[in-house]
C-alpha cells in the first residue's frame, strides 16, 4: 500500500492537524494527507449559487490548509463554478504540497438538480474551464463525475486520456461506479481513485471499497460523516464518542480512516468551527473492539 502513518500534531495555536491521519500516494506518486476537505458545501443552498458568507467560505479553505490538509476535492458543478472560484481566490498561489482534485460530467439545471453529460467535447471544455478558474497548468486529479448513459464510457475516458497525454491532467478518477464499471474503465485508462457514497450508515459500496483497497486505488467517500440514528444518546457511537471525549462525527471519521488504508475522507463544511472539529478526528485511535462494534452498526 502507498500509505504511511504519522503521529497527530498540532498547529501553532494548539489545534489538531490532519497530519495524524497519515499519507496516501495517489497513483503511487502524489502524496496527500488522508483526511482531506470536500469543497461542495462552500456554495449556496442546493449546491447552487454563492454561499451566504463568502468570506467565511474563504476562511474555511485557508484554515484547512493551515491545519495540514493537502487534498481538496471540488467539481465544476458545485455552484456551478462557485467552489472552484473560491478555492483560487482563497488559496492561490497554492502551497507546493496542495493537491486540488476536481470533477466534470454533471450539468446543473437548478438547486439540487444534476444531469450527466460526458460527451468528449463537453469534457474537454470543462477541463479547460476548470484549469482557468483554478489557475492551474495541470489538474492533479480529474474525476469523471458520472458515467453518461448517452455517451459510451470509452469515448468519455478516451478524451480524458487524450487530455492527460497533453499534460492537462495528471491522474484520472471515477465517481459513483460499480466494481464492474471500475474494472472495465481500468482496461481503458489508468484509474487512481473512485468516489462513491460511503459512511457508517450507508455501506452499499463495500465491495467497491474492498476492490479499491486490494488494487491500491484511493477510495474517496462522499457524505462521509452521516451518522443519523447511530448517534442517538446511549448508542454504541454515542458511548464511544463520550469515552474519547469526542463527537459522533469525529468517531465516524476515525472509523473511516481505520476501515481501509486507501480511504481518503473529505468532510465538507462552510464553518471554520466545524472544520476544526472534523480535522480533530485525525488524533483519535479506536480500539479493536470499538472499531468492530461500530462496524456492526451500518447497513
Amino acid at each position: 500500500m502507498s500509505t504511511t502513518t504519522s503521529h497527530a500534531t498540532t498547529s501553532n495555536d494548539g489545534a489538531t492537524t490532519a497530519t495524524g491521519s497519515g499519507t496516501f500516494r495517489l497513483g503511487g506518486d502524489l502524496p496527500v494527507t488522508r483526511l482531506g476537505f470536500g469543497a461542495m458545501r462552500i456554495t449556496g443552498p442546493g449546491i447552487w449559487g454563492p454561499p451566504a458568507n463568502p468570506d467565511e467560505a474563504r476562511a474555511v479553505l485557508r484554515r484547512a490548509v493551515e491545519l495540514g490538509v493537502t487534498f481538496i476535492d471540488t467539481a465544476d458543478s458545485y455552484g456551478p463554478h462557485v467552489s472552484e472560484d473560491l478555492i483560487a481566490e482563497a488559496l492561490y498561489p497554492y502551497p507546493d504540497d496542495l493537491v486540488i482534485a476536481t470533477k466534470g460530467g454533471l450539468t446543473r439545471q437548478g438547486p439540487n438538480r444534476w444531469t450527466p453529460v460526458a460527451r468528449p467535447a463537453y469534457l474537454r471544455q470543462q477541463v479547460e474551464m476548470s484549469l482557468r478558474r483554478l489557475r492551474l497548468d495541470r489538474i492533479d486529479l480529474y474525476q469523471l463525475h458520472r458515467i453518461d448513459p448517452d455517451t459510451p464510457v470509452e469515448d468519455s475516458l478516451g478524451e480524458l486520456r487524450a487530455l492527460q497525454q497533453e499534460g492537462k491532467i495528471r491522474h484520472i478518477g471515477l465517481s459513483e461506479v460499480s466494481v464492474a464499471e471500475l474494472a472495465h474503465a481500468r482496461t481503458l485508462v489508468p484509474i487512481v481513485s473512485v468516489q462513491n457514497r460511503y459512511n457508517l450508515v450507508h455501506r452499499t459500496a463495500e465491495d467497491l471499497l474492498d476492490y479499491a483497497t486490494r488494487e491500491n486505488i484511493a477510495f474517496i467517500p462522499w457524505d462521509p460523516v452521516s451518522t443519523g440514528r447511530l448517534a442517538q444518546p446511549g448508542g454504541v457511537l454515542d458511548t464511544a464518542a463520550r469515552d474519547h471525549v469526542a463527537s459522533p462525527v469525529q468517531l465516524a471519521l476515525a472509523w473511516l480512516l481505520r476501515r481501509s488504508p486507501t480511504m481518503l475522507p473529505i468532510p465538507g463544511t462552510s464553518s471554520v468551527a466545524h472544520l476544526e472539529e472534523n480535522i480533530a478526528a485525525a488524533a483519535i485511535d479506536l480500539t479493536d473492539k470499538e472499531f468492530a462494534d461500530l462496524a456492526q452498526l451500518g447497513s
